[in-house]
């Protein structure tokens, strides 16, 4: 939900109110957690702050340090959130440093939004104290494939051809094997990662879509042809529109020292 390579701003609000499938994500995620309530925990790439109050349900006694790379994000997560149990901060996960170490990584949908995993895996071994878990998904190998070959037959016809033709985008979705590979190079023990289908049908179109899913293609395009772009889209996909996403299950842990 956050980085990319060119970085960008999201729309915050709408974010926020048509981000259902990412929340039906994100429980299943904190469920594989295992809190006991008491941990720190840094939510890498929070996002508008829903997910992270959620986390927090689970944290009473706990602590959460929230981040993201995109301006509106980190202002919206900050009037959602608590300011004294949470600590909202504007920072790429491939650059981010903590004071301290926490108990826990959690992440959710946003992994495939970092160009280097080599580097993002490196940041979040740093960020855990010995002994911490990394327990997140993202998008991986095959996601949107089929949502992606529709989005480029119609960046390759008029008037969108002229801004979006040849264009590949600034995904990575990665493969379970070479992210258990890139993860155990991170120094993390413990890798398990495994790829799930996950259709969904997203209840608002055309918001979901312009804010979600086509954002990066919007920014490339005039202002005139945003709106157009993203009916046409919706148009060539039908309707019930099924996007379909296939998440990438990550589970690690920082090795503790031997007693």
């Amino acid at each position: 939900m956050s980085q990319a390579a060119a970085p960008r701003d999201w729309d915050a609000d709408t974010y926020d109110r048509v981000s259902a499938p990412q929340v039906e994500w994100a429980e299943a995620v904190l469920d594989r957690l295992e809190l006991r309530g008491h941990e720190s925990v840094l939510d890498a790439g929070c996002g508008s702050g829903r997910v992270t109050g959620m986390l927090l349900e689970r944290l009473p006694r706990g602590r959460v340090v929230a981040v993201d790379a995109a301006p509106s994000m980190v202002a919206r997560a900050r009037q959602a959130l608590p300011a004294d149990r949470v600590k909202v901060m504007a920072a790429d996960l491939a650059e981010v440093e903590l004071e301290q170490p926490v108990d826990a990584v959690f992440s959710n949908a946003v992994f495939h939004w970092v160009p280097d995993h080599e580097r993002l895996f490196s940041r979040m071994h740093a960020a855990l104290r010995p002994g911490g878990r990394l327990v997140a998904q993202c998008g991986g190998q095959g996601n949107v494939e089929r949502f992606h070959t529709v989005v480029r037959e119609v960046g390759q016809e008029p008037p969108f051809a002229f801004h979006l033709a040849g264009w590949t985008g600034p995904w990575n979705f990665a493969s379970a094997e070479e992210t258990g590979e890139r993860l155990e190079r991170a120094g993390f023990a413990g890798v398990e990662v495994w790829r799930e289908p996950h259709p969904v049908v997203p209840e608002y179109t055309e918001d979901y879509l312009r804010t979600v899913c086509l954002g990066h293609h919007l920014e490339r395009l005039p202002a005139e042809l945003r709106a157009p772009f993203v009916s046409a889209v919706a148009a060539r996909c039908g309707r019930p529109l099924e996007l379909d996403y296939v998440r990438l299950n990550i589970t690690a842990r920082r090795p503790a020292p031997h007693a």
